[in-house]
């Protein structure tokens, strides 16, 4: 990853998210203009979510939430050798069908 790292986030599952200031900007400017001032949020959902699913498509692929109906944030992270990096992230009203891998303790 090159560029101006703009935060590394460790998950529950024990292995860090990085994303930079570069590709933050790329997400909020072309994929989810919602998003904009909104990364202390990601970095939330990706430390402390309430759940997260592997992806039923790629399982390198991991689907962080947190919220409540009716509305989600969702951050979509890929882990490779070790390390992971942010997708992208995106408010939802569904979580996605998938493989659960951890669910915050009630």
């Amino acid at each position: 990853m090159t560029g101006e790292l703009l935060f590394e986030v460790w998950t529950p599952l024990g292995f860090a998210v990085r994303c930079t200031r570069k590709y933050w900007d790329f997400i909020v400017r072309y994929k989810h203009p919602s998003l904009a001032g909104h990364e202390e949020d990601v970095r939330l959902v990706l430390a402390d979510p309430d759940e997260i699913r592997r992806s039923r498509k790629d399982p390198q692929v991991l689907l962080f939430y947190r919220g409540a109906k009716p509305r989600w944030l969702c951050a979509v992270a890929r882990r490779e050798n070790g390390y992971g990096f942010l997708i992208t992230a995106y408010p939802t009203e569904a979580v996605k069908a998938g493989e659960t891998l951890w669910t915050r303790s009630k």
